[in-house]
């Protein structure tokens, strides 16, 4: 419900709540792709976790301190109207818990030269 200033107001349980599913929330690593749809650009990159990826990347390049010089250059140029974000792999963490890190830099590898896409 939105208050007179125009911000919503959140009943403290209903706040608890949403904080206690968000950390029982089940993290799903993978591969994803950012494209811009103006250039075609693409650039890829590998995440612990897909759910929150999106918001962290978009975050950091409205911003304006994305470390990734080219992909923050289109942003700017383009705007984020131009971007797509999309997942291309998605990595069962029960099986392969110990390995994962290595597991996500072979995969985007992989993908890195498939795509034929920068790496994030």
């Amino acid at each position: 419900m939105a208050g007179a200033t125009g911000r919503w107001i959140v009943k403290s349980e209903d706040r608890k709540a949403a904080v206690a599913a968000y950390k029982l929330r089940k993290a799903v690593p993978g591969i994803y792709v950012v494209a811009c749809a103006t250039t075609g650009q693409q650039w890829a990159g590998s995440a612990p976790d897909l759910g929150t990826i999106w918001n962290r990347l978009s975050f950091t390049l409205r911003q304006g301190a994305n470390t990734h010089r080219s992909l923050q250059s289109a942003w700017r140029d383009h705007g984020a109207e131009s971007f797509s974000f999309e997942v291309v792999e998605r990595v069962d963490l029960e099986t392969l818990p110990y390995v994962l890190d290595r597991f996500l830099r072979d995969r985007l590898a992989h993908w890195c030269k498939t795509l034929q896409v920068e790496p994030i």
